[in-house]
């Protein structure tokens, strides 16, 4: 029974009536072409002569016509819409790769490609409707065989004309009929998979985008993924480092309330503070994924924010000290940004994994490079730190690399340090 079942898939999948209808659909789109293209033909060919109406018309006739029949469907492409409501009508019926790929932009190429469609589309529709109204008496007239009074009313198309031809029904034929309307049924069937199916596999190639128009998409689609990795970097470090200083100002505050109500007071500031940066943080990168707005609320911070960062730390009861020789203004604004970034989760991992600690910080800048160096004593109760680090040290690391610099965090004799180290092209 498992082998049976692809072959009977063709019978109840759902593709298959859908792209039945699909070149039903084309197939009724040809019937106007077609009669106005044969009416004009035998108009053509029976002007100054005397004819009979009724006769059937000649090869040259029925050349001109489907010549004709094909330059009315291919300039039909050219109209407003056709293209976008083919790939869509495509799209919802005969589904298949076309679903998954971009709508291609509007030039001549993609219109004529529209136009190739439009034509397999609708002699490939009356084809199918042809067969489908012929296979369908057929089957009815075979099914009523049993019924059938007499050997020449079910003479009505060529299976059934074959079957009776010989004289009157037998039993053995009578009863042969609803098997053979049956097993006609399943051949039209399959005979429409595979015709919908071929029209599923020219869709992408007709109605959908170039190779360089799916190339460009993919492109945009990476770019998109990258900004989208940026934003996430971006907002597990500046929310997570707001957080952790968060949580240790509230413990100092809730420990010192009593002792020292000022330095609480300070601590309570100093949380609604880190509240404020890190709802612009999040509103600044809500900005850049919404679509309606072109430019972020807010600008992203820098190495000339670094002093308040280290302000900010400060307050958590930390020893921090900052050093900061050369001119961060001189430092291009990409790597200013993301550097500023590193130190901000540099410090939440110090404040996480080496809580009252001293912290020392040093940013060395020059006009072509900078070095940002992070140490603090190793907790003498805990275990030095493994090598290799966690997501946040990794992802220092990739921006570190993204940005064509190093990063290394490791244990230094008794103490652990970070070192980041960037160059770049000075501008004239």
């Amino acid at each position: 029974m498992r082998h049976l079942t692809p072959l009977l898939r063709p019978l109840t999948s759902p593709h298959t009536y859908r792209r039945w209808a699909h070149l039903v659909i084309g197939g009724a789109l040809l019937t106007p072409y077609a009669t106005a293209a044969l009416v004009l033909t035998t108009l053509i060919a029976q002007s100054g002569h005397t004819s009979d109406p009724t006769q059937n018309p000649s090869p040259t006739t029925l050349a001109l016509a489907t010549a004709l029949t094909l330059a009315g469907i291919a300039a039909t492409a050219h109209l407003p819409g056709m293209r976008n409501a083919q790939l869509h009508l495509a799209r919802a019926l005969l589904r298949g790769p076309l679903t998954q790929q971009p709508a291609p932009a509007a030039t001549w190429r993609s219109t004529a490609r529209t136009s190739a469609f439009l034509c397999l589309h609708m002699f490939l529709g009356l084809a199918v409707c042809l067969l489908t109204m012929t296979a369908l008496t057929e089957a009815a007239l075979l099914a009523t065989a049993p019924l059938a009074p007499g050997p020449h009313s079910t003479a009505q198309g060529p299976l059934t004309f074959t079957f009776t031809a010989q004289g009157p029904l037998t039993r053995t034929q009578r009863l042969m009929g609803p098997l053979l309307g049956l097993l006609l049924l399943a051949a039209l069937l399959y005979t429409l998979a595979l015709a919908g199916h071929l029209l599923a596999l020219a869709a992408p190639r007709l109605l959908g985008p170039s190779p360089t128009e799916r190339l460009a998409a993919a492109q945009a689609h990476a770019h998109t993924l990258a900004e989208r990795n940026r934003l996430a970097r971006e907002l597990h470090d500046s929310l997570g480092h707001a957080l952790s200083v968060v949580t240790l100002q509230a413990a100092t505050a809730a420990r010192l309330l009593d002792t020292d109500p000022a330095f609480a007071r300070q601590a309570l500031t100093h949380i609604a503070d880190q509240a404020r940066t890190a709802t612009a943080d999040l509103d600044h990168a809500l900005g850049l994924l919404r679509e309606d707005t072109p430019t972020p609320r807010t600008t992203p911070p820098d190495l000339t924010h670094l002093p308040h960062l280290a302000h900010a730390t400060q307050h958590t009861g930390t020893d921090l000290t900052c050093h900061i020789t050369g001119d961060p203004t001189r430092v291009p604004a990409l790597l200013s940004r993301e550097t500023y970034r590193i130190s901000q989760e540099a410090l939440t991992n110090a404040l996480r994994h080496a809580p009252g600690q001293p912290l020392t910080l040093h940013l060395d800048t020059t006009p072509t490079n900078l070095t940002l160096t992070l140490t603090n004593p190793l907790p003498p109760t805990r275990t030095p730190r493994r090598r290799t680090g966690g997501r946040g040290i990794t992802g220092m690391r990739e921006r570190a690399h993204l940005l064509g610099g190093t990063l290394t965090a490791r244990p230094h004799e008794h103490t652990w340090q970070l070192t980041l180290h960037l160059t770049w092209k000075e501008h004239p």
